[in-house]
């Protein structure tokens, strides 16, 4: 029997209904490895980077230990290449006995006891992309392991599956989590492998969900996720919301790539944008300028606002863009980027175009240090000046 028509079958005798676990009501916060230690299996020459309950451990301590937490940062989680290649002889996964000799339990217990939570890393297909053993035809099985041993997160990715049984597989998982009995935040690839993902049946299913290639540590790689997202092909910002949330992907600061303002935009972009707030560095050796930038109150409040509106691009401006993402209690927030490395220019915004019309105007302050700026009036323009590869950053408050 081909697993779409047992998927069918699945779906015909449970049903399923929207995903409603009470979690991601606000975009999650956490670390992720895979863009900073990918598959490095070699424990014996990198003991230090190579995925291992060591590494995620003192992952887990630095979060606790170096402010992290204390702003948001709550989820550790697991990427590929942590199992073992073969299921127990009761078909369950099991971790690499020599990178995590503890167990998964034990980890997460080690997780917990800092006051934060473990994700894990899963795939919808045969095999996961690194290729240790995929889920397909053990969901169920999987999903209750994953909860036995105390998982808060899964990412289930999409590498060695049939596109065609995904919009069954991905609500299927959903079903099997929420039958755990557990609060498990549901993470998927599905869309990032569909030509015209419908996401609002993704919505439906998924927590968050990743809609794009993985990011690298690059400029380049950033500003394409940042075009993809102006874009906005599909309209898929409309279907973010809490509980349900576009993830563009890890955030690369305090890495090796991107410049002090490149990292200050990245930041910026992910709270417009109402993204996942998942650091993928090292947090034993983050720069203390980074270090800032990540762990930024104002600016975390901005990504954390309740009512979960992605923010849009509205507007370009020769070579500068107008992102604006409305917030609760009829505020703003609203960027102006320059992703052209040209030279600093003033840019020179109708703010009412973008939805500021209160006419009892707005205090304006700016992002990053809270600082009043000027009370704004809609028939006023509002002029910044945007700086090559980085950003200019506010937040409106309605008076």
């Amino acid at each position: 029997m081909k697993l779409l028509e047992i998927l069918v079958g699945i779906l015909c005798v449970g049903y399923v209904s929207s995903l409603d676990n009470g979690l991601g009501l606000t975009p999650p916060m956490g670390w992720l490895s895979w863009e900073r230690f990918r598959c490095n299996i070699d424990c014996t020459n990198d003991p230090d980077n190579c995925i291992s309950e060591k590494l995620y451990m003192s992952m887990a301590d630095r979060l606790a230990e170096d402010g992290y937490r204390d702003v948001g940062y709550e989820y550790v989680n697991i990427d590929d290449c942590w199992s073992s290649k073969q299921r127990d002889s009761k078909g369950r996964l099991v971790a690499d006995p020599d990178r995590f000799p503890s167990g998964i339990k034990a980890l997460a217990d080690y997780v917990h006891n800092k006051g934060l939570k473990l994700g894990i890393y899963g795939d919808f297909g045969t095999f996961t992309c690194g290729g240790y053993p995929g889920s397909e035809f053990y969901m169920e099985l999987d999903a209750q392991t994953f909860a036995d041993w105390g998982i808060d997160s899964l990412k289930l990715d999409g590498c060695y599956a049939r596109i065609s049984d995904m919009p069954f597989g991905y609500p299927v998982m959903e079903l099997y989590l929420n039958q755990t009995g557990r609060p498990i935040l549901y993470s998927c690839s599905w869309p990032a492998y569909t030509a015209h993902p419908n996401y609002p049946a993704i919505a439906k299913s998924c927590n968050i969900w990743r809609n794009y290639g993985d990011i690298q540590d690059s400029y380049s790689s950033l500003a394409s996720i940042i075009e993809f997202y102006g874009k906005n092909e599909g309209n898929f910002s409309e279907v973010a919301g809490p509980g349900r949330f576009n993830d563009p992907d890890m955030l690369i600061i305090g890495d090796f790539s991107l410049s002090y303002y490149q990292q200050r935009l990245q930041m910026v972009m992910w709270a417009i944008m109402a993204s996942p707030l998942y650091m993928s560095n090292d947090l034993r050796q983050v720069p203390e300028q980074s270090k800032e930038i990540l762990q930024n109150k104002n600016v975390i409040a901005i990504n954390q606002d309740p009512l979960g509106i992605q923010g849009k691009r509205v507007d370009k401006v020769n070579d500068y863009e107008i992102w604006v993402r409305p917030l609760a209690k009829s505020n703003y927030a609203f960027a102006a980027i320059n992703l052209s490395g040209s030279s600093p220019s003033n840019v020179s915004l109708p703010l009412a175009k973008y939805g500021l019309t209160s006419t009892g105007g707005y205090l304006i302050t700016e992002g990053f240090t809270g600082d009043k700026v000027v009370v704004y009036k809609p028939h006023q323009m509002f002029t910044t000046k945007v700086n090559p590869d980085d950003v200019s950053f506010y937040k409106a408050t309605k008076l």
